[in-house]
């Protein structure tokens, strides 16, 4: 399966894992890449030191490309960049902030950098500052999204038709079926998060892996929309947050009830009350935790049956 985005990336099939808070470890990263797509280590919860150890551990466990996710917002993001070029690290994925704080400083080191983005505007500027290819993300994506709420079917046409570098759909993609519409859509490859999430070789803790397996299709929420829009699962934390802004509480109150630690209580240690569980609206088709080759398979066996479906429809 071959695209500009296999090309650009050395990879086999044009799926990435997201890099995603307190699940993307050494050992997803890892396994996706041995299943012949990008696996993504997940710098945003990581010191410097952590970093250093699951980019070892990853290239250790694997000789196929991966690479490291780095939210820009990061006060020590200089620092997390530093680690991944001491060590070799050659793939960047960068997003929550602007794409031209490290992209020259990457690219001069033989990096090839791609930006998380929300919309039009946000991909031009990511294209202005020289990045390879950008990630279009809906909001139906787990964890933090657009302001502009942007849904996935929408955005991705449009950054197609616009940009002159490859386009990764993500948003709701679970299956071979979202691959498949995505890559329909104009884009070079899928960046899949929640599904990923619900893995073995996720780091995440099995109360959180269990929920998203349990969860339907009504059961995420947005909130925090003042301070950087989330997409989580329905909790008593959710709750509270909806009912704070309906209530009109400000910025530094809703920051306070946020907290600092709500991301790893809810996804790493298994609170399910007063934790943050970030998750997509795809939660609703994802019905199991296998291994990554097991899901792998499935989602490139599920390509291919839904190509020869379409035949049938469209005649």
């Amino acid at each position: 399966m071959k695209t500009k985005i296999t090309e650009l990336l050395r990879i086999n099939y044009p799926i990435i894992q997201a890099g995603m808070v307190w699940v993307s470890g050494w050992r997803l990263a890892s396994a996706v890449s041995n299943c012949g797509g990008l696996g993504l280590i997940g710098a945003g919860s990581m010191k410097p030191d952590l970093l250093r150890e699951h980019i070892q551990k990853c290239k250790t466990a694997t000789n196929k490309p991966f690479g490291v996710n780095i939210p820009l917002l990061r006060k020590d993001a200089n620092e997390l960049v530093q680690v991944c070029l001491d060590e070799g690290v050659k793939i960047f994925f960068t997003s929550a902030g602007n794409p031209k704080t490290f992209t020259s400083l990457l690219k001069e080191n033989g990096g090839t950098v791609v930006h998380v983005v929300a919309n039009l505007k946000y991909g031009l500027k990511a294209q202005e500052a020289g990045c390879d290819a950008v990630v279009g993300e809906g909001v139906e994506a787990g964890g933090h999204n657009g302001a502009d709420q942007l849904t996935t079917f929408c955005l991705i046409p449009q950054l197609v038709d616009k940009l002159n570098i490859p386009v990764i759909a993500a948003g709701g993609i679970v299956d071979g079926r979202g691959i498949l519409a995505a890559l329909s859509l104009g884009a070079e490859g899928v960046q899949i998060g929640t599904r990923f999430a619900a893995t073995v070789e996720s780091s995440a803790h099995e109360n959180y892996k269990q929920e998203i397996v349990k969860a339907g299709d009504q059961d995420t929420t947005l909130a925090f929309k003042k301070i950087g829009l989330v997409r989580m699962m329905k909790n008593g934390f959710a709750f509270r947050a909806v009912k704070a802004e309906n209530e009109g509480w400000n910025e530094l109150q809703l920051r306070e009830l946020l907290g600092a630690k709500r991301e790893r209580a809810g996804i790493f240690e298994g609170d399910l009350i007063e934790g943050e569980l970030e998750a997509g609206q795809g939660v609703g088709m994802i019905n199991d935790i296998p291994s990554v080759k097991d899901l792998f398979s499935r989602l490139l066996n599920e390509f291919e049956q839904v190509k020869v479906r379409i035949k049938t429809i469209v005649r």
